[in-house]
């Protein structure tokens, strides 16, 4: 028998205070203002994570990214300033930092991602000095910044992990502002800008493809590709990668000739010397998502095992999951959650008045990645489950255009504040 002074009870616990937690909590309330809900989230403050690009590119402040999370926390839920240690869905219990069990009737998981810094030997050791950053921690940003307003010569070396990432853009759209910044400076001729990445096109969605490819040559920009970040060191300012593809490591001797500085070990490992080192870290889920009964069997990544249209956890029938912490094989970006709150919200509100999901609307995997390709123009990627285009606008977003820098830079953020998390619409 549990302890009364040890637990609390609450008919709805969320997981999370980033943005799908809110969102949900938001959209909840608006249904019915009598739910018990509670969210558990540690941090002070909430981040506007997709500016986090234009900060470090030097055209964003990171003060306008930034709010009080209490300010955040929808009227009528509960605010457990904590963090979660462990979940025992079968009990129906949460675990906080202080040891204290939140009992709940119904859970949704919105815990994000967590970065893996310790995956990549000399990553940790580098991270923020020797030319190595990350706009993918706000601690690096003005890092980034930094190194680019300082940069004299080499090469710009740009990389993506083998993992599912948070924004699998990103990684591309730091080094397009760069390459646009060294344009601008004058010493565009200076720099060797390189985008090595585990994977094997620049973009999974044809129609966007196409455009960032062009890109890429007409900017001279080399791209190599089955390039997997294995090891950073620091003293020497080397990037180590392993070729994850044969018919790659056979050309190795092709790629030399356009990489200054390449040494080729064997057809497996290559070296890479760097000036600059952009990188997206290793990504999955927190570490007691991944030691509970919720996440995907057997997957090392940890992600909540969930139903990809209706978000309810495979396994446990009153467990909801979105967002970058769920199993759903979409984009990990807000525009996501954007979509996928609505129909977790109407689910989980089917599941408490115990009828059936069946006529209920599905999430479709629509994701969006607004790709900045220069300062003043952007591609905006929008894609379902299929990798087919779903457009919002009525005109070929496929395109660079300034009206969607505009979106990007000033539109989307204030939507994001003033009605995402206020929980309106999709």
């Amino acid at each position: 028998m549990r302890n009364t002074n040890e637990f609390t009870k609450h008919q709805i616990v969320i997981i999370g205070g980033g943005s799908a937690g809110i969102t949900t909590a938001a959209q909840l309330l608006r249904k019915n203002k009598s739910l018990d809900i509670a969210i558990i989230e540690p941090s002070e403050k909430h981040y506007y994570q997709p500016a986090f690009t234009l900060v470090g590119a030097g055209t964003y402040k990171m003060r306008k990214t930034i709010r009080d999370e209490r300010d955040l926390i929808p009227q009528g839920a509960k605010w457990i300033k904590s963090s979660a240690k462990a979940i025992d869905p079968d009990n129906q219990t949460v675990t906080i930092s202080d040891g204290t069990e939140i009992v709940y009737d119904y859970l949704v998981v919105a815990a994000g991602i967590q970065y893996d810094w310790d995956d990549i030997p000399g990553l940790k050791e580098s991270i923020g000095k020797n030319g190595v950053t990350s706009n993918y921690d706000r601690r690096f940003t003005g890092y980034t910044w930094e190194l680019l307003q300082n940069f004299k010569g080499g090469n710009v070396l740009f990389t993506q992990p083998s993992t599912p990432i948070k924004c699998g853009g990103a990684p591309q759209k730091i080094m397009y502002l760069a390459e646009d910044y060294f344009r601008k400076k004058g010493i565009r001729d200076k720099a060797h800008i390189i985008f090595a990445t585990p994977g094997s096109v620049l973009f999974g969605v044809k129609k966007f493809a196409k455009t960032l490819n062009r890109i890429v040559q007409d900017r001279d920009i080399k791209a190599v590709y089955f390039h997997k970040l294995t090891e950073i060191r620091p003293d020497r300012k080397e990037a180590v990668f392993e070729i994850t593809n044969e018919e790659t490591g056979c050309k190795l001797i092709e790629q030399k000739e356009i990489i200054p500085g390449m040494e080729i070990h064997g057809e497996q490992k290559v070296v890479i010397p760097y000036e600059i080192l952009h990188l997206a870290p290793p990504q999955s889920a927190p570490d007691f998502i991944k030691n509970s009964p919720l996440a995907v069997p057997g997957n090392p990544l940890g992600w909540v095992d969930v139903d990809k249209h209706t978000l309810q956890h495979v396994k446990y029938r009153n467990v909801f999951s979105l967002g970058d912490v769920s199993s759903t094989p979409n984009a990990k970006t807000a525009a996501a959650v954007r979509k996928q709150a609505p129909v977790l919200v109407q689910n989980l509100l089917s599941v408490m008045r115990q009828q059936t999901l069946q006529s209920n609307p599905v999430y479709n995997g629509y994701g969006s990645c607004p790709l900045v390709t220069a300062y003043g123009k952007m591609v905006l990627a929008e894609f379902d489950y299929e990798n087919n285009p779903t457009p919002t606008f009525p005109f070929d977003t496929s395109k660079e255009r300034w009206t969607m820098w505009i979106l990007k830079k000033y539109l989307l953020p204030w939507f994001y504040w003033n009605r995402m998390l206020k929980g309106y619409g999709a």
